[in-house]
This record gives structure tokens, C-alpha cells and sequence, in this order.
């Protein structure tokens, strides 16, 4: 009994120290553990010659092949989506902003309401065909303003 109580005695003030101990300080933070990302700006330009761009920003952290951020719009049809450019990324896990600008092949867009998809995708190898490897992917509504 005598052996039990001092241990538990011991337990005790083992766990009073650690709670008395300081704290560790806190690492820096290191924005590449962060995950990765891609946003999209909530307004985009249309252009006269109907040249849209769209932005935003996007975070990762690497690979083994080229990674691109990609964007689709879309208007009064959801089913209808029309390319906007393609923008190389840089993959060092800092956040970095993304434009990209191009002219959908016949589509008739206006200023006004779009819902936009962005997604940071790396082309990895694979043999001889590279393939298509997803980091990230955003959707948004915005607004098409006049340019």
C-alpha cells in the first residue's frame, strides 16, 4: 500500500512540473504546409472584342511535371462552358496571383452574371503520355464588367 501511494505521490508531482513548465515557443509559420489552393477573383473583365480575363490566386507545393492554372465560364447556360486561357504555375507553396485572358469561339457573352471554374492541374509523366493530375479546384459566381 505504502509503495503505491508514494508512486502515485510521484505521478503527481511529475505532473505539476510539466504543467508549471514554460511553453514552447511557436515555429514560424511556413505558408508551404499550407494546403494547396486555388481562389478566383469575384469580378472579371470583357473586353469590346469579346477577350475575357479572369483572376485570382493559387498555392502548391510542387511536382514532377507542369502545372497550369485552367479556367471555364459560364452564363446563362450552366451546361455551356467556354475556355478562358491557361496560366503556368509556380509550385514553391507561396500563394502567387493567376490571370488568364482568351476569346471563347463564338460565344455570346455580356457583362453581367457568370459562374467561373478554376483548377490548378499538373501534367504528370506517365510513360510516354502525360496525364492529367489535379492539386485544386474553385468555383465561383462573379460579375463580367465592361473593359
Amino acid at each position: 500500500m505504502r509503495a503505491r501511494s508514494a508512486a502515485l505521490a510521484t505521478a503527481a508531482g511529475a505532473a505539476l512540473l510539466l504543467l508549471t513548465a514554460p511553453a514552447a515557443p511557436a515555429a514560424p509559420h511556413d505558408a508551404r504546409l499550407d494546403a494547396e489552393s486555388v481562389t478566383v477573383d469575384p469580378v472579371g473583365r470583357i473586353a469590346a472584342d469579346g477577350s475575357v480575363t479572369l483572376t485570382g490566386t493559387y498555392r502548391c507545393t510542387g511536382g514532377t511535371g507542369p502545372v497550369f492554372v485552367s479556367s471555364t465560364l459560364s452564363q446563362s447556360d450552366a451546361s455551356v462552358r467556354y475556355g478562358v486561357g491557361g496560366t503556368r504555375a509556380v509550385c514553391d507553396g507561396l500563394e502567387h496571383r493567376w490571370a488568364n485572358t482568351g476569346t471563347p469561339d463564338s460565344a455570346a457573352l455580356r457583362p453581367g452574371a457568370a459562374h467561373v471554374e478554376a483548377t490548378l492541374m499538373e501534367l504528370r509523366p506517365m510513360g510516354i503520355v502525360p496525364l492529367p493530375s489535379f492539386h485544386a479546384q474553385q468555383t465561383q459566381d462573379v460579375t463580367l464588367t465592361a473593359s
